[in-house]
């Protein structure tokens, strides 16, 4: 690990506090990062008056923020080339979740996607949705369903937010999954899934051709690729109490995809 910790960065206003945090994802001019927040707790339902979406400097100092009373569970996120944000909330409360939302640097909505406060499955409906990615050419992927029991799959839309195509179902076979946690893309436009209750990165072409498993990656919950193919994968489950991964360790481990292998392991 050739990392030192600086704890206690961002700074909130009004005396809030940090709730679960669910994602990070810097902005395309590499000057400022985005956080994923869960309203001072580990849901935004009961405060509809507090911005999950937190807009920081390098140095921690808020910029801005928004969202409030729109998001229940804030869990992925994404910023795509011209700065704007997306977020996959993952849970719903009969009036609202269950969608991804696409959001200009300022908050304006700009696109959504399912059906909002519905869970299910369809074109247009989603059952806990944890990540969304935007390609170079503005291809959507959407990892629906969170927990081992949902829906399981990826699905593909174009820029403009109409359906394409799905691929995956519950399982462990190659193509399949058990809750689809994370998603990231590398220079050459190979798409990873964080396959996180099977213990696996999968990777696959953009219209789901099964290309290759990786297990050495740990248990993944958040995957980043930077421009020069170095991939970070969070690891926030393995050998937990009730026995997750057993063998492995929680923390951030990072390679290159040209190799695989991993050559840096920040611990919990």
């Amino acid at each position: 690990n050739p990392f030192d910790a600086e704890p206690g960065w961002g700074d909130l206003p009004g005396g809030r506090t940090w709730g679960s945090t669910s994602a990070i994802y810097p902005a395309p001019d590499g000057r400022s990062i985005w956080v994923g927040e869960r309203c001072e707790a580990n849901t935004c339902g009961d405060r509809p008056e507090l911005d999950p979406i937190l807009h920081f400097d390098l140095d921690g100092n808020l910029l801005g923020s928004f969202g409030a009373g729109l998001i229940v569970w804030p869990h992925g996120l994404f910023v795509d080339d011209d700065g704007n944000v997306w977020v996959a909330d993952a849970r719903g409360d009969g009036e609202r979740g269950h969608q991804v939302w696409k959001f200009s640097p300022e908050g304006e909505v700009l696109m959504t996607l399912g059906t909002k406060g519905v869970a299910g499955e369809g074109d247009y409906v989603f059952d806990q949705p944890s990540d969304v990615y935007v390609a170079p050419d503005g291809s959507i992927f959407v990892a629906d369903g969170h927990g081992r029991g949902n829906n399981n799959r990826i699905v593909k839309y174009d820029a403009e937010g109409t359906y394409l195509m799905e691929w995956g179902g519950t399982g462990n076979d190659d193509g399949q999954f058990r809750d689809p946690h994370a998603l990231a893309m590398d220079s050459e436009g190979r798409l990873y899934v964080g396959d996180r209750a099977n213990n696996r990165i999968q990777v696959f072409t953009q219209d789901g051709e099964h290309l290759d498993t990786w297990h050495q990656f740990g248990r993944p919950s958040g995957i980043f690729i930077d421009d020069d193919d170095v991939m970070y994968v969070v690891d926030s489950e393995s050998n937990r109490t009730w026995g997750n991964n057993p063998g492995f360790q929680r923390g951030l481990r990072i390679g290159d995809v040209g190799d695989a292998v991993v050559d840096h392991f920040i611990p919990d």
